[in-house]
C-alpha cells in the first residue's frame, strides 16, 4: 500500500541507518513518505573511521555530521528533520563523570515531547519508529528518545495538550526498532570462517552472548527489505566518521546478507488498530479507509 507516511525518531545522525535503514527506503520506493527525526547534533560522538581522524573534521564536526547525515536521507530516499539539541556524549569511568550542561538527556521531557508532538502533528505519521525501554542500549541520549516518544505517542492526539504546536493527530501504530540481531550475526561470522576470512564479529557475539537477552524473542514483525540493502550500504557509508569500513557493520557483502538474513526486525509495542501476529508489515491493519480520510483532509 502507497501513500503512507512512516516517522523513526533516532537519537543522533548514523542511528537511523543502522535501525530499520532497508525497510525505510523499501516503504519510500512504494510510494509513502517516510521521515527521520533526528533529536542531537552528534557533535560528542567519536570519530571511529581512521581515515576521517584528520585536521579540520573534528574542529568542523557538526557541519560535518549534517553533510553526511543529508548523503544519508538521500540515500534512502527519505525526509529529515533536525529536533537541534546537544548530543549528550556517552559517559565513561568509574564513577561516571555527570553529562555536559543543556545537553539533550538534561532536558525536561515534556518541553522535549512537546517539540516532537509539534514534528508529529506537522508531518502525521500513521506509524512511529522508536527506541525500546533501553534505549536499544544504554546511550542517555537514546533512553531519552524513547521516554519522549512514549510521550508523544500518547499526547500528540490529545486536543488539550500544546495546542499551540499544531491540530491534534492519532498515529495508529508504535514500533521498537531491534537492529542487532545475534543470529545474523552468528550465519554471517560463519560464511566468513568458511571462506576462511576473519571475522570482526567473533567478539560482538561474545559480548552480546554475556550482556543480552535474545532480542528475537521480542521480534513481532519482520519486513522482507532485502531488495534495499544497498541503499543501506550506501546510508551506512555516508556516516564516514561514524563507520569505518573495516568494521563490522560493513564487513559482509550485500549478497551475502541478502542470503543469510532478508529482514529487518521490529517489535509492536502498541497500536490502536487490529493486526495479527506475528507481521510482515509495518503498516499491517492500516486500512484503505484511512487514506481517503487523509486525502479529505489533505484537501479540505
Amino acid at each position: 500500500m502507497s501513500g503512507l507516511r512512516l516517522m523513526a525518531i533516532h537519537a543522533h545522525p548514523d542511528d537511523e541507518s543502522s535501525k530499520g535503514a532497508a525497510t525505510m527506503a523499501k516503504y519510500a520506493a512504494e510510494g509513502n513518505r517516510v521521515k527521520v527525526v533526528t533529536c542531537t547534533d552528534g557533535r560528542r560522538g567519536d570519530i571511529l573511521n581512521p581515515a576521517m581522524d584528520r585536521p579540520g573534521v573534528l574542529e568542523n564536526i557538526i557541519k560535518v555530521r549534517e553533510e553526511e547525515m543529508a548523503a544519508a536521507a538521500d540515500a534512502l530516499g527519505i525526509e529529515h528533520e533536525w529536533l537541534g539539541y546537544e548530543d549528550s556524549g556517552l559517559p565513561e569511568g568509574d564513577p561516571l563523570p555527570p553529562l555536559p550542561e543543556g545537553c539533550f538527556a538534561l532536558q525536561p521531557s515534556e518541553e522535549v515531547a512537546k517539540r516532537l508532538v509539534a514534528s508529529v502533528r506537522d508531518f502525521r505519521p500513521h506509524v512511529i519508529i522508536t527506541y525500546d525501554e533501553n534505549g536499544g542500549y544504554p546511550h542517555p541520549d537514546h533512553l531519552k528518545v524513547h521516554e519522549v516518544s512514549m510521550i508523544a505517542w500518547e499526547k500528540a492526539g490529545d486536543p488539550s495538550f500544546a495546542p499551540e504546536v499544531g491540530e491534534p493527530w492519532t498515529p495508529l501504530k508504535l514500533y521498537y526498532s531491534h537492529g542487532f540481531i545475534l543470529q545474523r550475526m552468528e550465519l554471517l561470522h560463519a560464511l566468513m570462517l568458511e571462506r576462511g576470512q576473519q571475522s570482526p564479529y567473533e567478539l560482538m557475539i561474545k559480548r552480546w552472548k554475556e550482556n543480552e537477552a535474545d532480542i528475537m524473542a521480542r521480534v513481532t514483525t519482520q519486513v522482507d527489505c532485502a531488495g534495499y540493502f544497498g541503499q543501506r550500504a550506501r546510508a551506512l557509508a555516508a556516516h564516514a566518521t561514524q563507520i569505518d569500513p573495516a568494521g563490522a557493520f560493513l564487513a559482509s557483502p550485500v549478497e551475502d546478507q541478502q542470503r543469510v538474513w532478508p529482514t529487518e526486525e521490529f517489535e509492536l509495542a502498541a497500536s490502536r488498530v487490529e493486526s495479527p501476529l506475528p507481521e510482515d508489515d509495518l503498516f499491517a491493519g492500516i486500512e484503505g479507509e484511512q487514506l481517503l480520510v487523509d486525502d479529505t483532509e489533505d484537501n479540505a
